[in-house]
């Protein structure tokens, strides 16, 4: 095929061997300079022209591609301003496309009175593009990624340049078959991209020259909204934290799928503080803190250099002695243990990436994959007998799914219309399902009928979990505002509100009685609440990170398996405590990334927890050792529960499957 080259035409595509474009009749170019092939349309450019894939015939017909300049726009400044953009893009290719994370200019000239740029083609997509298909990344590829790309940043911003216009379009990933081979490796962090497919920064068309600062025409911008920052958006200035917050943003949206234009249009700048509301994977308060501080609203707060968030994020990285790290490297090679250069002389291990590294132990295979959620699973539970079990599991699709866990087939979807679900539980007698929705609201539903019973108002932020008593008639909510709201089940009356958590509550367990509650939270704390007098019993601390999940053992005709309080953290650890006292017991550690979720056994012997490492573990209570280690298929395990005869095992994941497994202890 042979592009017409008029950037009018409807339907450029033709056949080869004609002279005229089938549609608008422009004369065709068969070899654009005398040697470039122009195949298809890439992109249209909305009003400037378009770029076009093509083949270098001296070349072998190597594609590259072909950016065109023809702008409509009106007025003499708004001509010059196109010129000057498309040649300063020419300019900056020329000057920065030595970095192989920079697509490499091949040509710059006039033709027809169109400007032409010719840039090497990056053989990959672009992350929104994959986005779309591999669904939300959890807290290693964001990692990942900043380690990927900061480097490369840092080495603009020391050219002087600032790119202004980050965001997931403007990231390619290579193919992992695609890596230039003539390319010598500067850092392992190439290397890495090698296996996964390296990040490439494109489109420095908005890119501009550094000085002190860069400001455009007053009452003109360039950038993104959402993705650009207040000072860029409002006064044109642009400085190196100006792409850093860009950077922070492009990430956000990877993590929640939530565009941050829409939420600009709607909210302006303050979607940057209460960001974590919109998060589908949880992730650590380290990785957090850099958001945080990449996402700040007044430039002074920000980080001021790509290097310093480099520091940050390496000061949750072990580094290895520098004896070591040559026998490192051969090893992680080998195994692939994840080793990142940071592109500033220096080497940084991590803990073994899941993504990467097949874990030593040899995993189960799931007996059985549910199939059916089209995002991250939030939550899992069952209810029933050995017979009949029904298990629920709810998602960020905006559904609750209810399946037959003896048989393993969908019974229905209920549809919440409230958003996404960020909790579903089952009362213990089967009669009714709950639901913790991002719009505020809990929903509860008749599994028998699947229709919805009522909706609960109170809350002022998504509900974040919800659980209910053993005797089936208190329903706990705790949400992002930071409060946990009692309810009468049976008639949806709001019983009373609890107020000690200074962010957000995360998980809730009842007692076998029923008559106290346990709450973790962002806080770092697990509270004890008696639920007759509706006060803190005692408030339990030792995690350095939030608190992703606590687990009370039943009481067991073994008092030695009673009156156990579990908890998991973003810190990576599990703890046990003394129910009675408050004490800490001990501590598990084993996972190499967030716990998220736990779950005792109906005897409390065995304590199951889920991690984003990508696994599920099994720990005996009285030994204190691990029992086995369950591999997810494919992304972080952000639920796990028993069944109630304890011979299966279901976890939630955050590629939206559920996974069972045959549980033999």
């Amino acid at each position: 095929m042979l592009c017409c080259l008029n950037p009018d035409c409807p339907n450029p595509l033709n056949p080869d061997g004609i002279n005229y474009c089938q549609s608008c009749g422009t004369l065709l170019v068969p070899l654009l300079r005398g040697h470039y092939r122009v195949t298809n349309v890439l992109s249209d450019e909305g009003g400037f022209g378009k770029t076009y894939l093509a083949e270098d015939v001296d070349k072998l017909n190597e594609r590259c591609v072909v950016k065109q300049l023809a702008p409509k726009v009106q007025g003499t400044w708004a001509i010059k301003k196109a010129i000057e953009s498309f040649q300063q893009e020419a300019q900056r290719l020329q000057e920065l496309g030595k970095h192989q994370q920079i697509p490499t200019l091949l040509a710059y000239f006039e033709e027809e009175h169109y400007l032409y740029l010719v840039q090497e083609f990056i053989d990959g997509q672009n992350l929104s593009r994959e986005l779309q298909q591999r669904g939300t990344y959890g807290e290693i590829a964001i990692r990942k990624l900043l380690l990927n790309l900061l480097p490369v940043l840092q080495f603009i911003h020391e050219y002087g340049v600032i790119h202004r216009d980050i965001k997931p379009q403007n990231i390619m990933r290579r193919s992992p078959f695609s890596q230039p081979k003539f390319q010598k490796k500067k850092n392992l962090s190439s290397v890495l991209g090698t296996i996964e497919g390296e990040l490439v920064l494109i489109d420095f068309g908005a890119s501009k020259q550094l000085t002190e600062t860069v400001k455009t025409k007053p009452g003109t911008t360039i950038g993104t909204r959402g993705y650009s920052p207040l000072e860029q958006m409002q006064d044109g200035e642009a400085h190196p934290a100006s792409d850093l917050f860009s950077l922070g943003a492009t990430c956000f949206h990877l993590m929640t799928g939530v565009s941050p234009a829409i939420l600009w249009t709607e909210n302006g700048y303050s979607w940057t503080i209460a960001w974590r509301q919109y998060l589908r994977s949880p992730i650590s308060n380290g990785l957090g803190k850099v958001i945080d501080k990449l996402l700040k609203k007044e430039i002074r707060e920000r980080y001021q250099s790509a290097n310093e968030v480099l520091q940050d994020l390496s000061s949750h990285l072990s580094v290895p002695p520098p004896s070591s790290r040559a026998s490192l490297l051969r090893r992680s090679l080998l195994i692939g243990t994840s080793i990142l250069f940071l592109g500033l002389g220096g080497i940084w291990y991590m803990k073994d990436s899941p993504l990467l590294n097949p874990l030593a132990e040899s995993p189960s295979s799931p007996l059985k994959t549910l199939n059916g959620h089209s995002n991250l699973v939030t939550a899992v539970a069952v209810s029933g007998t050995s017979k009949s079990v029904i298990l629920a599991s709810s998602s960020f699709d905006t559904t609750v799914k209810l399946w037959n866990l003896v048989t393993k087939t969908e019974i229905a979807t209920l549809e919440s219309y409230a958003g996404s679900v960020h909790s579903v539980a089952i009362s213990p007698d089967g009669q009714i399902v709950a639901s913790g929705n991002g719009d505020n609201t809990i929903k509860l539903w008749n599994p028998f009928t699947k229709k919805e019973i009522r909706t609960l108002y109170g809350h002022s932020s998504s509900v974040e979990v919800v659980t209910i008593s053993p005797d089936s008639q208190i329903l706990a909510s705790g949400s992002f505002d930071g409060t946990i709201k009692l309810w009468e089940l049976a008639t949806g009356k709001e019983i009373a509100t609890l107020k000690e958590h200074t962010s957000s509550v995360k998980s809730l367990a009842f007692t076998f009685d029923g008559e106290t509650l346990a709450s973790g939270s962002e806080d770092y704390t697990i509270k004890l609440w008696n639920l007759k007098s509706q006060q803190v019993i005692r408030s339990l601390t030792g995690h350095s990170e939030p608190v992703r999940s606590v687990a009370i053992s039943p009481i067991s005709p073994n008092l030695e398996f009673g009156g156990i309080l579990a908890s998991s953290s973003a810190d990576d650890t599990i703890k046990l405590w003394n129910l009675s006292t408050g004490e800490e017991i001990y501590t598990f550690k084993g996972h190499r990334y967030s716990v998220n979720s736990l779950a005792f056994t109906s005897d409390g012997k065995i304590l199951a927890s889920g991690s984003s490492d990508n696994t599920i573990k099994l720990w005996d209570i009285k030994t204190k050792r691990e029992i086995r280690t369950y591999k997810s298929l494919s992304k972080e395990v952000t639920s796990v529960v028993f069944s109630p005869d304890n011979k299966t095992l279901i976890g939630g994941s955050a590629d939206g499957s559920v996974n069972i497994w045959q549980v033999k202890l």
